[in-house]
């Protein structure tokens, strides 16, 4: 029989499909076409984006030249500016804002085919770092409220680059999903004086179905009431609210983690596109005791249709037991 299951952090119910479930084999994972002409972020094209705001590279390298070994730039296309003023207004009943923000795109290797999934764990850490170091910067800046970094992988997943990249977009607000999960946090820690984010690594850790893989301080799981077919979520063993804290031996079992996620995925689903979401607390209300980072990948392998858009309502055609058991097989 069908499950209806009710996601403890925002209380969202999700339709659990058991009587017919999809297995791996049975989604159509469609290949990414390849995109032609000169690609802006391969080494030599750094004149294709605009200049640099950070960098890891060889001692000496100039920037916005050769030699780095992962850079950030300003997206070309921004969704909000940097430069734009603070001002907020009214049009009748409706509320408006200026477009103020940040948009920038991390280039996660100087190898234009060499994705997350595939890359030595220390570049993987070298990204980890590069979104502390920024998410850090940003919040400088008293105007911006939060920073989501975000990744898309593929076509279908909304990758406009072949190369592989990430991004971050920092807002004047805090996004309304987030503010959802920090609230559901909240009344629980309230009710319980725990972290509901530790309770469910505590009884995942404990039960080990829905477990993909876990090192020293890391741990991936298949949530309970997930939304989508093999969704997957990467969380820090120890409670943090503020992904910027990150110590050195946690970013990298979170590298590694963070890797052996993705590359297990890829394996198990033909290497599908997916998005990944780093989910941590706002720059000016760090809840330090109620909410705890973590990062949900998403593979795209289903359409969210008519239902789920009319209902909010999900229908998750994989039971999260069943992924968890097909991506922790054997590597």
């Amino acid at each position: 029989m069908p499950e209806l299951r009710k996601d403890p952090v925002t209380s969202r119910w999700v339709i659990v499909a058991t009587e017919h479930p999809m297995h791996p084999a049975d989604f159509n994972v469609e290949a990414s076409p390849p995109r032609g002409g000169v690609c802006p972020f391969c080494p030599g094209n750094e004149a294709g984006t605009p200049p640099e705001i950070a960098a890891f590279g060889e001692d000496g390298r100039a920037p916005n030249g050769p030699g780095w070994w992962l850079r950030v730039v300003p997206s070309k296309s921004p969704a909000l500016r940097i430069e734009e003023d603070a001002s907020r207004g009214g049009r009748g009943i409706y509320d408006v804002m200026s477009g103020l923000g940040a948009h920038e795109v991390v280039i996660e290797t100087p190898n234009h085919d060499t994705d997350l999934a595939d890359m030595p764990d220390s570049q993987v850490e070298k990204v980890i770092w590069a979104y502390r170091d920024r998410m850090l910067d940003l919040r400088k800046d008293k105007r911006l409220l939060y920073a989501l970094v975000f990744k898309n992988h593929g076509a279908a997943a909304g990758a406009t680059q072949d190369h592989p990249h990430s991004q971050l977009i920092a807002t004047p607000i805090v996004p309304k999903r987030v503010q959802e999960e920090i609230k559901g946090a909240r009344q629980y820690y309230d009710y319980r004086e725990r972290c509901i984010f530790c309770d469910i690594l505590q009884q995942e850790t404990k039960e080990r179905d829905r477990l993909v893989c876990e090192n020293a301080s890391c741990i991936s799981i298949v949530p309970f009431a997930g939304r989508f077919p093999f969704e997957t979520w990467v969380l820090p063993k120890v409670h943090a609210s503020d992904f910027t804290q990150i110590g050195k031996q946690e970013a990298i079992d979170l590298a590694r983690g963070l890797k052996e996620t993705l590359y297990r995925l890829k394996r198990t689903l033909n290497d599908p596109p997916y998005n990944f979401m780093l989910h941590s607390s706002p720059f000016q209300e760090p809840d330090e005791d109620v909410y705890h980072w973590h990062i949900e990948i998403i593979p795209k392998l289903t359409r969210t249709a008519g239902f789920e858009w009319g209902a909010g309502l999900y229908i998750n055609e994989t039971p999260p037991e069943m992924a968890a058991q097909a991506l922790r097989e054997p590597l």
